[in-house]
């Protein structure tokens, strides 16, 4: 038969490895262990992924939203303190605040008490509040060179049509009026100019600063901990603040901007998408090694089982082999209690089956030679003998010896049975007609000294035992047993399930107990005469019926022997051939 196999597996595999159970295993083992751990470790991957990513954009958002609060938070105060001094000068009580340094003491008393009112509005994070007049004159604190604000670039690009606050945005205060002094800190600036048409300091531009460290902090730190790029850009398009690491916007960069709501500068970090996923890179990238050194364990562990299993099938195909070849001696070594420990067990027990049959076998077929040859030694011309019997019989007829005779009748019928070898198997009746005409010859021969009783139902009459298995045991009670043929003899047959028990008893003298131990032995020495029936008798019966079947003898000296004989209920078909009864109740 051309058996096709299809599919893929096939052409990816070596010669012959397809139909080794080994790599089918191997296959089914890691498709089963596979498809889960890959099937978990993807969906883990992109719930992780999907968690982390939703929460980083979300901390990116809150951080952008923190950094807009705190701007926001400054530049209110700011615009706050720049209304504040702006209402101040607006006060027609505060006329007297000129463009020119104060002259008379009313000016001097006017300035300070300005400058005072600055230094109130002023708080920890105030770098500094100045009211500069178009003279160049000042009033605050005495740290200003008027002179160095050319230098802030949002300064110079301040329209001089403002009129409204003007955010110079960050700058570092370096307008100091020592030139020795440091550069001050980075600071935040507004610029307000003043239109107050005849009154206090018209065409002057009040100037706050905010100590912008703190804030400049948190957008370093949140661009340290984003790697985004943060950038504010005023309405009028310039950039405020940007991070120094040079970027190049892309379309995919992950976006959050903030508008701040005084002054409408836009807050916008942008995020590479690269670096947004690159947490999701990290477990996409531990997941796959996690994956790999899983696929090369299961791999490892399927390997070895596979091995382990297979190996053992592959030691019992090899002990099998072996037993096909005749060394019935062969054992497979039992390595669990499995199903394929049990499978060694049973395949064991079978060759020791095997083994035992076949011993058996060989035992029978000697016994079935040992017979054909004693036939062949012992076999004599029936038709000369019945003859010769019948020509006696005519002459003792006409002798008048009528004993001899009968005797010659009763001889003539029991070795009719006995010779008949045509059929092996006869029926009990048969066989107890045969004993009938053996008695009646002992019966002529000492008289009627002895007793017989037979107890046998006729329905159990038609079941079939070995030919001339009786007629020995029979012979041994008259010729070891009973002294000048007195004694009792007693047959009785019964049913027992599917089997028949024949009891063979008499009370004769008995056998004793080395000669009994020595009846069933193999290779028996020869001791006299006697013991060769019984043994022949039992051979018979387990050559037909097998090893379980035969004679148990029990034997007290000087008390008599019993005789009983196991075997199954078998019965003959009309054209001579035993056959197996339907039913186990023969009555």
């Amino acid at each position: 038969m051309n058996i096709r196999r299809h599919g893929p597996l096939r052409r990816w595999l070596p010669a012959g490895a397809y139909r080794s159970i080994r790599t089918k295993l191997l296959v089914c083992f890691l498709i089963v262990t596979l498809i889960p751990l890959l099937s978990l470790g993807a969906l883990s991957y992109y719930q992780s992924a999907s968690t982390v990513n939703s929460q980083f954009g979300r901390y990116g958002e809150n951080a952008v939203t923190q950094l807009q609060q705190q701007s926001d938070s400054m530049l209110v105060r700011m615009k706050q303190m720049s209304q504040t001094i702006y209402s101040y000068l607006l006060d027609p009580a505060h006329a007297d605040l000129g463009s020119d340094p104060p002259v008379t003491y009313g000016e001097i008393m006017e300035k300070n008490d300005f400058e005072s009112v600055l230094r109130s509005l002023a708080n920890d994070q105030t770098a500094g509040i100045y009211i500069i007049t178009p003279s160049g004159y000042y009033y605050g604190e005495n740290n200003l060179d008027v002179g160095k604000l050319a230098a802030i670039p949002a300064w110079k690009s301040m329209p001089a049509s403002n009129s409204g606050p003007y955010w110079l945005g960050f700058h570092m205060q370096n307008h100091a009026i020592s030139a020795s002094e440091q550069a001050g800190p980075a600071v935040l600036g507004l610029a307000v100019p003043i239109r107050n048409p005849g009154g206090a300091q018209d065409g002057s531009t009040i100037l706050i600063e905010e100590d912008a460290r703190e804030l400049l902090r948190m957008f370093r730190q949140f661009e340290e901990d984003t790697k985004a790029h943060l950038s504010i850009q005023a309405p009028d398009g310039r950039t405020v603040y940007e991070s120094t690491e040079s970027f190049t916007p892309r379309d995919n960069d992950i976006i959050w901007d903030k508008t701040l709501s005084v002054n409408h500068w836009k807050i916008e970090a942008r995020l590479p998408a690269k670096a947004f996923y690159q947490s999701s890179g990290v477990i996409r990238s531990n997941t796959v090694i996690v994956a790999v050194w899983s696929c090369l364990l299961a791999f490892g562990l399927a390997y070895l089982f596979t091995s382990r299993f297979t190996g053992r099938i592959r030691s019992l195909k090899e002990s099998m082999q072996k037993v096909s070849f005749g060394k019935l001696d062969t054992r497979v070594p039992v390595e669990g209690r499995d199903e394929l420990g049990s499978l060694d067990i049973s395949f064991n027990r079978m060759v020791s089956g095997v083994q035992s049959l076949v011993q058996e076998v060989e035992r029978s077929e000697r016994l079935k030679k040992e017979a054909e040859l004693k036939a062949f030694h012992y076999q004599i011309n029936p038709h000369l003998l019945f003859n010769t019997l019948n020509s006696i019989q005519w002459k003792a007829r006409l002798e008048g010896a009528e004993e001899i005779r009968r005797m010659l009748y009763h001889l003539t019928m029991v070795l009719e049975g006995n010779l008949d070898i045509s059929q092996e198997l006869v029926t009990l009746e048969r066989e107890l007609r045969m004993i009938g005409h053996f008695l009646k010859i002992q019966e002529i021969r000492y008289g009627a000294v002895f007793q017989y009783k037979l107890d046998c139902e006729e329905d159990l009459k038609r079941f079939v035992i070995p030919r001339m298995t009786l007629q020995p045991l029979f012979e041994n009670i008259f010729f070891h047993g009973f002294t000048d043929g007195a004694g009792i003899i007693e047959l009785r047959v019964r049913e027992q399930g599917e089997e028949l028990l024949l009891e063979l008893k008499d009370n004769g003298a008995g056998i004793g107990e080395e000669k009994l131990a020595q009846l069933f032995a193999p290779n028996p020495e020869p001791r006299g005469r006697g013991g060769l029936g019984v043994r022949n008798a039992d051979q018979k019966f387990k050559l037909h019926f097998g090893p379980r079947y035969g004679l148990t003898v029990r034997s007290i000296k000087g008390e008599g022997t019993s005789i009983l004989i196991r075997w199954p209920k078998k019965e003959e078909h009309p054209d001579g051939e035993r056959k197996q009864p339907e039913s186990a109740d023969c009555r």
